[in-house]
């Protein structure tokens, strides 16, 4: 049996009056999608359980069959996975992101998608300035970054997503409780070294958003993840242009493709990510192709961008991938964003997404086109989200 999990990052979404009532994902022409709910399962997931913030750290540990409340620790510690930091039992790894502040107001989360090189070059002279036997930062993928704490100050601080607060005042989104000094002085003090960085120098006569600050989130300790063959005796691998996936990946004992393009935003090459599923399921039992793209534009409010990103997603992934798995005897697709990034609100929401499912197996048939009203209204919701992919791999759907 193949299994493929294809992952479009926030795609689910609210309806819009500019769309006439509709969310991005009913305007999006997706006939593959809709070939898999039409022909297979629907229902709806709850990935993001009670009392927990709706990232994609907490989604996707749901997707891929673990219970949140059993094995998170935050975000970063699985993101520092994927950059080889080796986490002691006592270090706190915290999530780093290269912002722009002005005037007091959080403008931009991701900097302007700083690129990777000037990300290093800001990294490298945060740890000149900062950097001593209890903090060391280190360059991820564009604005998201890692510290990582090694003192003897618990960092339970309460920190708010950099993502949730655009455009609103710094000040009254700092961090708050145990060891919330620490990382407010840090980031404090970042925007006074930062601000007149080379780096941002070349940015503004560019036009573009500056990285004039650090905002730190997401920490957390290093988690002890069951592998994933152990509880469900298949071999996995993952496709991402994020750190997080592929962290927690390589918690879970995943091979990670890498993949030429890949770039975590709206550029990203959908073409390779299905070339390289393909090529990945004829030594895997399980391939997860995540794509970051209508995620990004959620939170830019961007609603073509959004309904381009699902479109290309639905053309060049879901429907190679498609017709590649169904030269197998036996397989299944499961189709399903990790969690909600609304347009109008530019965050994250914990509605229940909807999920599909076709394949070996999938007698049912919804004979429903692929949207988050149609999924509400078949009456399958999977309450707790983590418990979806044993179904999905047993190919029970009650």
């Amino acid at each position: 049996m193949k299994f493929c999990v294809i992952i479009p990052d926030g795609m689910a979404d609210y309806k819009l009056e500019k769309l006439s009532g509709r969310t991005p994902l009913e305007v999006a022409r997706t006939p593959n999608m809709d070939n898999i709910s039409s022909n297979g399962i629907m229902g709806v997931a709850s990935t993001v359980p009670k009392n927990f913030k709706p990232g994609s750290d907490v989604a996707c540990l749901s997707v891929l069959g673990y219970n949140p409340a059993e094995y998170y620790t935050g975000r970063a510690p699985l993101e520092s996975a994927s950059l080889g930091i080796e986490l002691g039992e006592n270090d706190w790894a915290v999530r780093c992101n290269l912002i722009t502040a002005n005037e007091g107001i959080l403008e931009d989360f991701s900097a302007g998608h700083v690129s990777d090189e000037e990300a290093k070059l800001i990294m490298s002279m945060l740890n000149d300035k900062f950097a001593d036997k209890n903090v060391k930062f280190y360059a991820g993928k564009s604005y998201r970054n890692i510290m990582v704490y090694s003192g003897d100050v618990t960092l339970e601080a309460d920190c708010t997503p950099p993502h949730d607060i655009i455009g609103k005042p710094i000040t009254k989104n700092l961090p708050k409780g145990s060891g919330s000094e620490i990382l407010f002085e840090l980031m404090r003090d970042s925007f006074h070294l930062l601000e007149n960085h080379e780096v941002n120098k070349v940015r503004l006569d560019l036009g573009e958003n500056p990285a004039n600050m650090i905002w730190l989130w997401g920490q957390g300790k290093r988690p002890s993840l069951t592998p994933f063959k152990e509880l469900y005796g298949i071999s996995g691998a993952v496709i991402t242009g994020v750190d997080l996936l592929r962290g927690l990946a390589t918690y879970i004992g995943w091979n990670i493709i890498e993949v030429p393009g890949a770039t975590a935003y709206l550029d990203t090459d959908y073409d390779a990510k299905a070339k390289y599923a393909i090529e990945a399921l004829e030594t895997h039992d399980m391939v997860l192709v995540h794509i970051e793209a209508p995620d990004e534009a959620g939170h830019e409010g961007n609603t073509h961008e959004k309904i381009r990103a699902i479109e290309n997603i639905d053309r060049k992934i879901v429907g190679p991938v498609l017709e590649a798995l169904e030269k197998y005897d036996d397989f299944r697709i499961l189709v399903l964003p990790d969690h909600y990034t609304s347009i109008s609100k530019r965050t994250h929401t914990s509605d229940p997404v909807p999920f599909a499912i076709y394949g070996t197996g999938c007698d049912n048939k919804s004979n429903l086109e692929f949207t988050e009203s149609n999924a509400g209204e078949t009456g399958l919701k999977v309450k707790k989200g983590y418990q979806l992919m044993s179904q999905f791999i047993k190919g029970n759907s009650d």
